[in-house]
């Protein structure tokens, strides 16, 4: 594990180095989430019936959502699309390690320091001025912080996938095009999964992509109790499990098919 956790932590310190950037994408995340909030707020007022979620549990979703943007699985890592894209991927199979735990590090790497850069101060912002209300009690804060962590390794396993998917698509565009819109719209990340229709409840229940956002918000939030915890850890591990699996025998098979320089 030793080499794995090098990677993690360099690759770590390196991304962490652009806080120019993350302080851009801070900015950019407080823009959108006001204007989605002030967008509730006029659904909220000039609706009559009664919604599944009350007002301020809509906002503090909100931000929650914009503070943890970064852990979502939006694409493939821009270096080593570059690698497989030019042939210098074969130095990668060279290396003396696990191939798929090697970029399994490296996604760890590129969704957990970019949100950790700017999701404290901007937490820390909502809480203060936006409305972000704290978790409904400590054991809602330990269930928040544990199915985030499920949340972090649902989403590296998708990365690595559509990582991985490069070895066919080559420039990988078509695959990122597909996956940011179903992450966006599934996970809640638009719109809370308790809004939408009775009849998508089930599917939206079943697919892992609420195991990305809705399930740590609503544990939150206190919408689900913490005694339910388990089996919510099981459906994020159960679908991460799917996509490692999935992840190593596409990495297999698409090793054996890869060519490099016509070699």
């Amino acid at each position: 594990m030793k080499p794995y956790i090098a990677v993690l932590g360099a690759r770590f310190r390196i991304l962490l180095q652009y806080r120019a950037a993350a302080i851009a994408g801070m900015g950019t995340q407080l823009f959108w989430g006001l204007i989605r909030v002030m967008i509730f707020e006029a659904f909220y007022r000039s609706g009559a019936g009664e919604q599944p979620m009350a007002l301020p549990d809509v906002i503090t979703y909100v931000w929650l959502g914009q503070a943890l943007i970064a852990l979502q699985p939006w694409g493939v890592e821009q270096d080593l699309r570059a690698l497989i894209r030019s042939g210098n991927v074969a130095y990668e199979m060279l290396r003396p390690l696990d191939l798929y735990t090697f970029w399994y590090s490296r996604a760890v790497a590129q969704r957990t320091a970019p949100t950790i850069l700017r999701c404290i101060p901007l937490l820390a912002i909502s809480g203060l001025f936006l409305g972000l209300q704290p978790p409904v009690s400590w054991p809602a804060a330990g269930a928040w912080l544990v199915t985030t962590l499920g949340a972090l390794v649902l989403s590296c396993a998708i990365t690595s996938l559509l990582t991985i998917s490069l070895l066919w698509t080559v420039s990988g565009e078509g695959v990122a095009n597909l996956i940011g819109p179903a992450v966006i719209l599934l996970s809640g990340m638009i719109i809370p999964l308790p809004l939408f229709p009775d009849w998508a409840q089930p599917v939206l229940n079943f697919l892992p992509f609420r195991g990305l956002l809705d399930v740590p918000f609503r544990l939150y939030m206190g919408h689900l109790p913490t005694n339910t915890l388990l089996p919510l850890l099981a459906h994020q591990f159960a679908w991460s499990a799917a996509f490692i699996l999935l992840g190593r025998v596409a990495l297999h098979r698409g090793l054996r098919r890869l060519v490099v320089q016509g070699g």
